[in-house]
């Protein structure tokens, strides 16, 4: 399918690696100039160029730190004014809820909360201007299924789903649209890290530990990174326009639920 967006210039917020990664692909494989983010410029730039030389699309890496304002500068420098906005941004680590500071919770509702409304802020006119906007927010299930220990992280998740949910039917006229993609377990570093660490605790072998992960799940596997791409870009494509104000849950059904 054609989705209509060659041409267009689209930011991926932290796409050196995993699910950021993936939706840059899947954007330079529709022919969307794609500036990339991330904090490890080695990384970052592995990155660019592997994506570049797979799609033949213009890539253009930045490094800085979203969550900074000095950080969002350098980003928008790179595209002031972009067609697509995909907001990713890394999250508070796991910690049990009694050991979070005030200086910890502000951190992390920056992370997760403010810094993508402030990216929003920054792209949103232009879009309305242009008649065409396509913004993708990459939350997590957690918003719809807590869990133990990512407390913050969902809380600052569910109040940005919450904040653009008014926002997204604000501009849903001029053709922009504003959506959230909440990913179950992935096969990401992040998640084999993880795993990795469950099963140092209990001192069993990581295979045992994803195993019993992917049990779990009603689909018996993890997400392909891959397939949570192409249903960004599906997100960001000129066929998406009546698609606004929603949760698309990516999780091989784990979460048990009718709505």
């Amino acid at each position: 399918m054609d989705l209509g967006i060659a041409g267009r210039t689209a930011i991926v917020c932290a796409s050196s690696r995993g699910l950021g990664k993936a939706c840059a692909h899947a954007l330079a494989q529709a022919g969307a100039r794609v500036v990339v983010n991330g904090r490890n410029e080695a990384a970052l730039q592995a990155t660019a160029q592997e994506i570049a030389e797979d799609t033949g699309a213009e890539i253009i890496p930045v490094v800085a730190d979203i969550s900074t304002p000095q950080g969002q500068k350098a980003l928008l420098s790179a595209a002031p004014e972009p067609d697509i906005l995909v907001n990713n941004n890394g999250g508070p680590p796991r910690k049990d809820f009694r050991e979070l500071d005030r200086a910890a919770m502000v951190d992390g509702v920056i992370m997760n909360m403010v810094t993508p409304i402030e990216l929003i802020q920054a792209v949103i006119d232009p879009m309305v201007k242009r008649k065409f906007g396509r913004i993708v927010n990459i939350t997590s299930a957690s918003v719809k299924r807590p869990l133990t220990g990512l407390d913050l992280s969902s809380g600052a998740r569910a109040g940005l789903t919450a904040f653009l949910s008014g926002v997204a039917r604000q501009v849903a006229a001029s053709n922009v649209t504003i959506n959230n993609i909440l990913p179950g377990a992935f096969d990401t570093d992040r998640l084999r890290s993880g795993l990795k660490g469950a099963a140092d605790a209990q001192g069993i072998a990581i295979d045992e530990i994803a195993a019993r992960r992917m049990a779990e799940i009603p689909s018996g596997r993890f997400g392909d990174p891959d397939e949570f791409g192409k249903a960004c870009a599906f997100l960001c494509s000129a066929h998406a326009g009546y698609i606004t104000g929603q949760n698309l849950l990516i999780d091989g059904g784990a979460f048990h639920g009718t709505f």
